[in-house]
């Protein structure tokens, strides 16, 4: 392929820009992950310095940049599972190489192409601590360094690099809460007293806007406000937060307690914790944060955020808030799914179009805010690209004998939804390696519906369950089987995960506990071809088993979405599968089917008939 497109000569021209900003400051190279001063998983447009870079749009990534080009290879872009066929097609691969995560890391990476005594930058403020102490290590190993830079370098050469959001904060009621900021703020504060710490530093978006009751629109996709909050053990916090987003509403609702400072005091109001204990959590804080602390005398306390356990497990009024948008989404996907049956097959329908329709779907309900991430809308070949993201470019039309997979949701004011169904574009009959691969799929996503565990049991230990039928054909998916939602927060949220227990997108020995919101989300993916994806939110929830010895727990299923039938080969069902599908389906007809009328509600019985 020769670089003769625009988009090419970009990434050519903005990688050579940077190299000499690289060599002006006297830096053999420079890393660039997709991250903000948050550590969050989506960022806002003025941080996102790998996708300016290199033209990457997934939401986990990381290049690093040596500064000689001479060397081969010169540039390397590192992604996991996720996305190996989107980054080809997004990112050129005579700039830079394709490197897969968990098989290697930028600190192998670097290690055995850095030039010896490298002088390696990176931006503090976008690292967590433990990562800059591995790669200064394997840099150390051929006498190289990792330096912090004062200022990062993409954006000395990103021109037209857009300023922060200077949107409101905005207060979310206590109704949808189910609990108030002043009580949430006191268990903190028994947290702190427990651990004889003085304070807690608060860097993680989502955790800031659930311990305050507060939303924002600063990050696509996700309700939340740029901020930052120091919380002390007398029930005090102080919240930094630029000022353009402080409103009277704001501050009548966090009172006296919550002391609101603008945001570019944060590193003060950290050296003033001088002399005291302070906990700030290694997996969620930038290691400039524990650099200033330690540098004024703090006594610096790893431990996880304390608000990331509490979070996870819904109250109630989440929980049946969950419901309620899950009712509302339910029949707006449903709605989408018989407008597609309709017009899909006619040939006019489109990757882009269809998303868009979608959206309009859940526009035309009440209460939509966002949706909850960009829809995943791929069509024969580009629904094998696990996270795609359809472009202009790569736009492909909805063709008759066509598997399109659809992965979309809404952020609703009550609750936070994620959905993927997998559709069969007719007319005619699907082949039968594609029924096959799809029944197993559902096999895999039955079997984690009904799994019943004992209290302490971790997400990793229930990932076998939704693989084992795919297992058995020697087939398998790259990405874990279930993420934590939030609730009217991040469509990603842990500390729970259903996966495996080892890579880039591994399990975490944290046990599922009853409030916790997952998803159910097996796959199939045949490169070039097709992709399958049946994904379902659940609950944990107490099961009551007469005689069971201690206590044990069950998924209650949220999503109510007639699953494709025309995809399913019944003769690989056992009687207990095809039980739950149609004891699945009814209870679907029974939510939706008040919502639905004329011929939306006919497609939907049909849909909904015992298989």
């Amino acid at each position: 392929m020769l670089m003769n497109t625009p988009r090419e000569a970009l990434g050519a021209e903005r990688l050579d820009a940077l190299r000499k900003e690289l060599k002006a400051r006297g830096l053999d190279g420079f890393v660039i992950p997709i991250s903000d001063e948050h550590m969050s998983e989506y960022v806002g447009g003025y941080a996102q310095r790998l996708a300016w870079l290199t033209g990457f749009g997934g939401s986990a990534g990381t290049a690093v940049v040596l500064t000689d080009p001479a060397p081969q290879p010169a540039a390397a872009i590192f992604v996991d599972g996720r996305y190996t066929l989107q980054v080809r097609d997004q990112v050129d691969g005579r700039l830079y190489a394709y490197e897969s995560i968990p098989q290697t890391s930028v600190a192998k990476w670097l290690e055995a192409h850095a030039p010896d005594g490298a002088v390696i930058g990176y931006d503090a403020w976008l690292h967590g601590v433990k990562w800059a102490e591995t790669v200064d290590r394997a840099l150390a190993g051929k006498g190289g360094k990792l330096v912090a830079v004062d200022s990062n370098p993409v954006d000395a050469v990103w021109q037209d690099r857009p300023a922060p959001s200077a949107a409101p904060a905005l207060v979310h009621p206590d109704e949808l809460a189910g609990e108030s900021s002043e009580a949430k703020r006191a268990a903190v504060s028994e947290w702190l007293a427990g651990k004889s710490l003085d304070a807690v530093v608060i860097t993680a978006l989502d955790s800031i806007a659930w311990l305050l009751n507060i939303r924002g629109t600063d990050v696509e996709r996700t309700p939340v406000a740029l901020s930052y909050v120091i919380a002390r053990a007398d029930g005090t916090a102080d919240l930094f937060v630029a000022e353009e987003k402080v409103t009277p509403q704001l501050r009548q609702h966090l009172g006296n307690s919550v002391n609101i400072q603008p945001r570019d005091r944060f590193v003060p109001g950290l050296e003033e914790l001088a002399g005291k204990r302070v906990s700030v959590d290694p997996e969620r804080a930038v290691g400039a944060i524990f650099t200033v602390l330690r540098g004024c005398g703090a006594t610096v306390i790893e431990e996880r955020d304390p608000t990331v356990l509490p979070k996870a497990i819904k109250n109630p009024v989440e929980q049946q808030g969950h419901r309620d948008a899950q009712k509302r989404d339910g029949g707006a996907v449903s709605r989408f799914l018989h407008w597609l049956s309709v017009e899909a097959p006619k040939g006019g329908v489109t990757e882009l179009s269809a998303a868009a329709q979608l959206e309009a779907f859940r526009k035309a309900g009440s209460d939509l805010r966002d949706l909850s991430f960009d829809t995943i809308s791929g069509a024969g070949p580009n629904g094998a690209v696990v996270h795609y993201r359809v472009a202009e470019e790569t736009n492909r039309t909805l063709e008759p004998g066509m598997v399109y997979l659809i992965d979309s949701g809404g952020q609703y004011p009550s609750g936070t939804t994620d959905i993927t169904r997998t559709v069969w574009i007719g007319p005619g009959e699907p082949a039968a390696e594609i029924r096959d691969r799809f029944t197993r799929v559902l096999k895999g996503h039955i079997a984690l519906a009904m799994a019943v565990f004992p209290k302490g049991t971790a997400g990793s230990q229930l990932d076998v369950l939704a693989r084992q039928a795919l297992w058995q054909a020697g087939l398998d998916y790259a990405h874990g089987t279930g993420h934590g939602v939030g609730s009217f927060l991040s469509v990603h949220e842990g500390p729970q995960r259903i996966a495996k227990s080892a890579g880039a997108q591994g399990g975490t020995d944290q046990e599922l506990m009853p409030g916790m919101f997952l998803s159910n989300e097996p796959g199939y993916y045949k490169t070039g071809e097709y992709g399958i994806r049946i994904e379902n939110l659940v609950l944990v929830e107490p099961r009551t088993i007469e005689g069971a010895e201690g206590e044990y727990y069950g998924f209650e299923t949220l999503t109510h979405v007639p699953i494709e039938r025309k995809l399913v080969d019944r003769a690989i069902l056992n009687d207990v599968e095809i039980g739950w599908w149609n004891a699945y389906h009814a209870h679907v007809l029974d939510v939706i089917g008040p919502q639905l009328d004329g011929g939306a509600k006919a497609w939907l019985k049909a849909q909904c008939a015992p298989l």
